[in-house]
Order: C-alpha cells, then structure tokens, then sequence
C-alpha cells in the first residue's frame, strides 16, 4: 500500500512536470493569441477523434491549396486551425491524466493498477515532451513559422508544417529529426 507521503511525493513530481511542460511550450511575449468568449466556448465545447483531426488536416490542406485562397485570412485560419488542433490535443491528454490520477488516488485500485495508470500518466508526458521539442527544434534550426507534431499511435507521428513548399529534401531532414526523437516509427509529414 503506497503511504500518503508517497503519493504526495508522486503528485508534486507530476506537477513539475506539467508546469514544467507549460513554461516551455508558454507564448513569448507578442505572441498572445486573442479569442472572443463565443470561440473559446465553441472549442472547448468539440472533441474530435485522431480520425477527424487527420480529416481536418487534409480539408484544410485541401483548402489552402486552391486558387484565391492566399492572403490575411487564409493565415489566420491556418494560425486558428494549429491552436485549435493542439487545444484539442491538449484537452484529451488532460482528461485521460485525470482519469489516470483518479485510478492512482483511488482506495478501490489495486497496486497493479495504480502502477499501471502512473506508468501511462509518464508515457503521455514524456509524448508531450517529445513533441514540444521537436516542434520548437524545427522552428528554429529550419526557420518554420508553425509546426504541429502529433502522436497519433504508438507508430504513427503527423507533423505538419506551414511553409509555401516543401522539398523532399526538406521532408527527409524532417522524418531523420523525428526518428532521433521517436525511434523507429511511421513519420508523415503535411506542409500548408
């Protein structure tokens, strides 16, 4: 039986970690990010499935990929869209962590199973770390406005860039930096 110290221990730790995780992945300054009520609502009221973000991505490759869609709006909707979809993102790993943390603080719980959920609640934030860093690394060493790494399965990353085009040259230093960070998975890489 875990004594309270030790869970209070675990639960400080774990707290670090995401506040840790925010301070690193938190807007500098001028790059706060405006919503109305009405927006934030609509967003926090929506949860899509990795199915639908995937469906989303390619709706919106789709639509920034015809002609006379260039302009002001077209890059506030690509710069709402990767909020939108790392709101998202962010809303299902921390409803799976308070899942998980409940499983840990529960009395009914086995050992096994309160093992079991803190091993999962460090898996998602180890994934959370991975994907901060390689997205702040392709921002920086390849001069990318935005970048959005995903996820999507134990052997599936998405990462979508947004950039006018994109070589394949580009995409192979891509999927090498990704492997650094990911090992040995299936890495597809979008540009908008």
């Amino acid at each position: 039986m875990w004594k309270k110290q030790t869970i209070w221990l675990l639960t400080m730790v774990s707290l670090m970690i995401v506040l840790s995780v925010y301070y690193l992945n938190a807007p500098r300054e001028g790059d706060l990010a405006l919503f109305d009520e009405q927006n934030v609502d609509e967003m926090t009221d929506q949860t899509f499935s990795s199915e639908e973000i995937d469906e989303l991505l390619q709706q919106a490759d789709e639509g920034l990929n015809e002609e006379g869609t260039e302009g002001e709006s077209t890059v506030a909707d690509l710069e709402e869209y990767f909020a939108s979809v790392r709101m998202e993102i962010s809303n299902q790993r921390s409803m799976e962590k308070e899942r998980l943390q409940s499983i840990v603080a529960s009395s009914e719980s086995t050992s096994d199973e309160k093992n079991q959920a803190y091993e999962a609640m460090k898996e998602i934030e180890t994934m959370d770390n991975k994907e901060g860093l390689l997205e702040e690394q392709l921002k920086s060493l390849n001069g990318y406005e935005e970048v959005l790494v995903r996820n999507v399965s134990e052997d599936n990353v998405v990462i979508t860039v947004q950039s006018e085009e994109m070589t394949a040259e580009e995409a192979n230093d891509i999927i090498q930096q990704a492997k650094e960070e990911f090992g040995e998975v299936k890495i597809d890489v979008v540009y908008q």
